[in-house]
């Protein structure tokens, strides 16, 4: 019989700020040029099921804070009618920031569920739920997020948080786009100097938000100086560390590895570099293994009050700021804002400028 990884448990206003502790992940640098995104992406979806199924389960970030839970105490196991596996498909960004962390135990403890995540790029994650291979996704993709949801892929979708992308590069800056307010025009720059970057070419939420700037900038990045990584979002800023090359990351992945990088923000607070986080309940349709009930315990935690304090106090201990702005049901006023989707349009249109690299928000749209 095959293995399945269904079958086994694992072993066990807007601000924007950030978190450390994400594990050192090595890197080995990629040939200038190599677009490998696609690839990687592909094989990782194939190797997903039998990494888990063999009980593989990344370990816990170290250095991360230790938050004490306002969540109620867990609930015995045994009230569990059904499968008491959750799969989670979830972005990079959730994992290297080390907000899973704090989330999975918090959740297990709670409901007596045993969660098993999958962190790879919102296009993955997204397609892991179509194909039934998971009950409950966490992306950052809106537009991708919506076209799952009119395809009937998807019950229900709900905000759940948010945070923002910065564009980092080497101190020097070669491309001169430190403090620039329009991160259209900070690629533009960074194109005209062949200055390197890395991308990360993973059909990923922050892949598309980089295309669309691209796009927007009227540039089809090709050459010696551009590299598409096919990786996460910690092995991405790594690489972009070695070559000394730009890129853009979210806030919180970056701030996780800032300690061992030699690279600064340049270039913040952009209207289209906000960045939106949905869970989203897979449809049971889509996979006669879809565990529902433990897909709807997860939703329910993530929205719960007391989860929410959590989520927006995580990276406050070390950094004096959230990580993340927690925003159930859309109070943080958001959910008319979108990044692009996985896998986004061609738009020529540029995007405004905002005045400060601090965002507010006035009002709930």
């Amino acid at each position: 019989m095959p293995l399945n990884h269904r079958q086994r448990r694992p072993l066990v206003p807007f601000t924007a700020t950030g978190i450390e502790g994400a594990p050192e992940q090595r890197c080995q640098l990629l040939k200038p040029g190599r677009r490998l995104g696609r690839v990687v992406t592909q094989t990782l979806l194939c190797l997903v099921p039998l990494l888990l199924a063999a009980g593989f389960v990344p370990a816990p970030a170290t250095g991360v804070e230790s938050i004490t839970s306002p969540v109620a105490a867990g609930t015995d196991a045994t009230s569990i009618d059904g499968p008491r596996d959750v799969i989670l498909a979830t972005t990079t960004s959730t994992q290297d920031s080390g907000l899973l962390d704090v989330l999975v135990p918090l959740f297990e403890q709670q409901t007596g569920y045993h969660l098993k995540p999958i962190a790879v790029g919102s296009g993955a994650a997204l397609k892991l739920g179509e194909k039934g291979e998971a009950d409950v996704v966490l992306a950052h993709s809106p537009a991708a997020e919506e076209a799952f949801m009119a395809a009937g892929f998807g019950l229900t979708r709900e905000i759940v948080m948010y945070n923002d992308f910065v564009i980092v590069g080497p101190a020097d800056d070669p491309a001169g786009i430190r403090g620039e307010r329009s991160a259209i025009e900070a690629m533009r720059r960074i194109a005209t100097a062949q200055a390197p970057f890395a991308s990360r070419g993973d059909d990923s939420g922050t892949n598309a938000l980089e295309l669309k700037l691209w796009d927007q900038a009227a540039i089809a990045p090709s050459g010696g100086w551009y590299t598409e990584s096919g990786t996460g979002m910690g092995d991405t800023l790594n690489i972009a560390n070695e070559r000394q090359a730009y890129t853009v990351a979210d806030r919180g992945t970056y701030l996780a590895l800032r300690d061992r990088l030699d690279l600064d923000i340049l270039v913040e607070g952009d209207k289209p570099l906000l960045n939106v986080y949905h869970v989203i309940a897979v449809n049971p349709a889509n996979g006669k293994a879809v565990n529902t009930a433990g897909c709807r315990a997860f939703l329910d935690f993530l929205l719960d009050p007391a989860t929410q304090q959590v989520i927006g106090e995580f990276g406050v201990e070390r950094f004096g700021d959230p990580l993340f702005t927690a925003c159930a049901h859309n109070e943080c006023g958001v959910e008319t804002v979108a990044t692009p989707s996985a896998t986004p349009p061609n738009e020529g249109a540029m995007a405004s400028r905002e005045a400060s690299p601090r965002w507010t928000i006035s009002g709930a749209a």
